[in-house]
């Protein structure tokens, strides 16, 4: 697996661009979620830029005037890393590597660096090294700009092409293996899901970091790792539940985030693979997040892409106790936002008319667990009197 030395503490620069379809406000939210994947990363945020385009420059996805000022900061600074909060192109990140003469990674190359840092089992360190090997393809040329200081020089320019050539040959042969590997992996784990029964599933979906492993121990008293940070959770982990003398399973799966790396979704098919297979799903989101609703829309849509059928949802909104809002006086005239809503002024916005199941939770405290579990089982119920009519001996509605 391709991997950094993390040991040192990396100071970044992260770099946004605002378009007109990207407010500067929006782009300074996403570089706060690039800041904290940077954390995680095991680094942190020394500086950031926000420039104003029209459409990212096609050569260094900033204006020269930004590579300038960023160049003159970094030098001041003495900072050796320097992040974009977009996949960059292999020219762009060249030309920006050639420029600032130091580390550039972009989101993708970032959120794989945090895969491959978490990754724990053989399955999960197969998928991420297949998917750092096929970003890192296109990009071999960059990684011999060692040579480009020594053209001219007798020989060099043949031997460099030589070499990169021999690089993509094994990377192509190592993709190739992986690709073998993971689909008997995958043959694997879907053997392993259909002998599970005829057990109704239920899968703990959500954005990363809203607290899906730690609802997955509250509900089957078992010590799935949970962190606050992101993508603590890369494994799917299964665990059998039962609630009222019915049994169920309850599935745990690696969070979204807004791009995702396709080749990521890609390699974490089996993963995801949980979703596709579940009954109900059981969309957890952290109401404590001041884009909390962006983060609903984003897994949404990674859903709707990944399986198109319609299934049962309970919305679950966790993280109740780390919920503030600024409450406004009776003589404040200032307009009515989203940050002067209250818990309860927000379960009367849209989330009552959605016509799903929700409910508000903390599980971290187990505030409102029990209301939890009942609605849970009340949706597990349905499910199984369809699939079982005659097992109603099983439904015991006492603690």
């Amino acid at each position: 697996m391709l991997e950094r030395n993390t040991d040192k503490i990396e100071e970044c620069v992260l770099v946004g661009v605002a378009t007109p379809d990207l407010s500067k406000e929006k782009v300074s939210e996403y570089l706060d979620e690039l800041a904290f994947l940077v954390d995680t990363a095991g680094g942190s945020e020394s500086k950031r830029f926000i420039q104003n385009l029209s459409t990212p420059d096609v050569k260094y996805y900033i204006g020269k005037g930004k590579i300038q000022e960023i160049q003159e900061y970094i030098t001041a600074a003495e900072i050796q890393t320097v992040v974009f909060d977009d996949e960059l192109s292999p020219s762009q990140l060249r030309n920006i590597e050639k420029t600032l003469k130091v580390k550039v990674l972009d989101r993708t190359n970032l959120i794989l660096d945090i895969f491959a840092k978490r990754a724990q089992t053989a399955h999960s360190k197969v998928q991420v090294e297949l998917a750092q090997y096929e970003y890192l393809l296109p990009r071999l040329t960059g990684m011999w700009t060692h040579l480009e200081r020594q053209r001219g020089g007798i020989g060099m320019r043949g031997p460099g092409e030589r070499e990169i050539e021999t690089d993509r040959r094994i990377v192509r042969d190592r993709i190739s293996l992986l690709k073998k590997k993971l689909e008997k992996i995958d043959k694997q784990k879907s053997t392993q899901r259909q002998n599970r029964g005829k057990m109704i599933r239920v899968a703990l979906v959500g954005y990363t970091n809203v607290g899906k492993s730690t609802i997955m121990n509250m509900l089957s008293k078992s010590e799935v790792f949970a962190e606050d940070k992101l993508f603590a959770t890369l494994d799917t982990t299964v665990r059998k539940v039962v609630v009222h003398n019915l049994p169920f399973l309850v599935s745990d799966t690696v969070g979204f985030i807004r791009k995702l790396p396709h080749s990521l979704v890609e390699s974490f098919k089996s993963t995801l693979d949980e979703v596709r297979e579940s009954d109900i799903l059981v969309h957890v989101v952290d109401i404590s997040h001041p884009e909390f609703e962006d983060q609903i829309e984003i897994v949404n849509k990674t859903i709707s892409e990944i399986d198109d059928s319609e299934k049962p949802t309970i919305l679950v909104f966790n993280k109740i106790d780390n919920y503030s809002y600024v409450e406004k006086e009776e003589d404040d005239l200032s307009p009515f936002t989203k940050e002067n809503y209250s818990l309860e002024d927000w379960k009367e916005t849209w989330m009552s008319k959605d016509n799903l199941p929700c409910i508000f939770i903390s599980a971290k405290n187990k505030t409102n667990y029990l209301e939890f579990r009942e609605l849970l089982y009340k949706e597990v119920k349905k499910l199984h009197i369809k699939r079982y009519p005659y097992n109603d001996f099983l439904y015991h509605d006492e603690f």
